[in-house]
């Protein structure tokens, strides 16, 4: 080999091995990238984990809040007449003392305490009587049985209440009966 061929081939080994450290290099940052990554990608994992956890145990927490929630909800109502009940109970027992009485005077009397009594609750609880005799009808709050003719009433207007009818607040809680005039 002579000299400049041993120089070239020298000066290519050295190319290569400038090469070969370049990758060397390259490859040894690319591997701590990666290691980096994974690094990176094992705690986002951890964190993704402990986020299913939680959201496991939130769905869990409110599955239990609306269990719970139900019950009372069942609880409420099925108490919730409980004082009216009460208060009924009283005119029951008041009705018993009434039955129990021989006198006529003193029956009419205790039943009239009954009934004003009954009239009572029914208001504090929010329900009214429907006016009727002599309203204009109202299909929304009576409801029309019969029709007859009459000189003494208007065309449209009520006759006459065969059955009282009663709002529950807003809500017509039992239409009352009715005998309608129709000319």
């Amino acid at each position: 080999m002579t000299d400049e061929n041993k120089s070239e081939t020298e000066a290519e080994t050295q190319d290569y091995q400038e090469k070969y450290d370049e990758l060397l290099e390259e490859l040894t940052l690319k591997d701590e990238e990666l290691t980096k990554l994974k690094e990176d990608l094992e705690k986002q994992e951890a964190e993704t984990q402990e986020y299913i956890s939680l959201s496991q145990r939130l769905q869990a927490d409110f599955e239990n809040f609306k269990k719970v929630t139900d019950k009372q909800n069942k609880e409420i109502i099925k108490f919730a007449n409980e004082n009216i009940l009460k208060e009924f109970l009283d005119c029951y027992e008041d009705f018993g003392r009434a039955l129990e009485i021989e006198d006529d005077k003193d029956l009419k009397q205790g039943v009239e305490l009954i009934y004003n009594k009954f009239k009572d609750i029914l208001t504090k609880e929010g329900i009214e009587e429907i006016p009727a005799k002599g309203e204009k009808f109202d299909f929304t709050r009576h409801e029309a049985l019969m029709t007859q003719e009459s000189e003494d009433v208007e065309n449209g207007y009520i006759i006459d209440e065969l059955m009282k009818g009663y709002m529950y607040k807003d809500k017509v809680l039992k239409y009352s009966k009715v005998i309608v005039c129709k000319k």
